[in-house]
């Protein structure tokens, strides 16, 4: 059975009256599971999106999320995202078409549309509360079949490079591209940030070969170390970001 998370606007539990028959919604701050940012991505069977598109436009919809007044101190997602802020920054990315894309966008959450893609990023939660029109998604076949071109330098923006020494499908790539976005508006200065704000939250997502990737863990700002939840091992190092 599904189990629909609470509206994230502060209310967190219910206890039905006598007169009312409906269940108790669960309290997502009492769950023991981990909790993740769930991402979906549009996947339509005569028009799929590159495998580059994909990840950048997932990297925008994260920090879209992040930055939304909702998500800072006072506002309605604010507990959601601080709370899972505060561990792991786990990330999920499933995939859907039509209906069940359509379905999805009721949920709290930021959308990017980018080259061909469509992402939308939705407001953190325990993984046994996943909504039921969220969950229905699936995690698996998120591999795009053309990889597609990285988009042009975007002044204010930034770079995100994959890593070339272990291979990840479309969605790995996508969420360690949102992770090294995340990470990436941590670390940045006040004025760096306004100037990715008015790039548009620009992510130029790149594939170097191994002498590049090597160079460029050197000199990057940002690195994605892996908890090996999914497709690679523990500490492996999947991204890289600088701007």
């Amino acid at each position: 059975m599904s189990i629909e998370p609470p509206d994230p606007t502060g209310t967190t539990t219910s206890t039905p009256s006598s007169t009312d028959s409906s269940p108790a919604v669960p309290d997502p701050f009492s769950s023991t599971r981990p909790w993740a940012m769930q991402l979906a991505m549009r996947d339509e069977r005569a028009s799929r999106p590159a495998h580059l598109a994909v990840c950048e436009a997932a990297a925008s919809a994260v920090v879209r999320l992040l930055t939304d007044p909702r998500s800072a101190p006072g506002g309605e997602w604010y507990p959601f995202v601080h709370h899972w802020a505060s561990g792991p920054i786990r990330k999920v990315v499933r995939r859907g078409r039509g209906v069940t894309f359509t379905r999805i966008q009721e949920l709290a959450g930021a959308e990017v549309e980018h080259a061909g893609a469509q992402v939308r990023a939705f407001v953190p939660g325990p993984v046994d509360q996943v909504p039921a029109a969220l969950a229905k998604m699936q995690v698996g076949g998120t591999d795009m079949p053309e990889r597609g071109e990285p988009s042009a330098p975007v002044e204010g923006g930034i770079t995100v490079a994959l890593t070339p020494l272990t291979p990840m499908t479309t969605g790995k790539s996508a969420a360690q591209s949102g992770h090294a976005a995340q990470l990436a508006l941590g670390e940045m200065t006040g004025d760096e940030q306004l100037l990715w704000e008015k790039s548009g939250w620009a992510v130029r997502v790149v594939t170097p070969d191994a002498a590049e990737w090597a160079q460029a863990v050197r000199t990057a700002r940002v690195a994605v170390r892996d908890g090996g939840f999914t497709e690679v091992a523990p500490g492996t190092r999947t991204a890289l970001a600088w701007w």
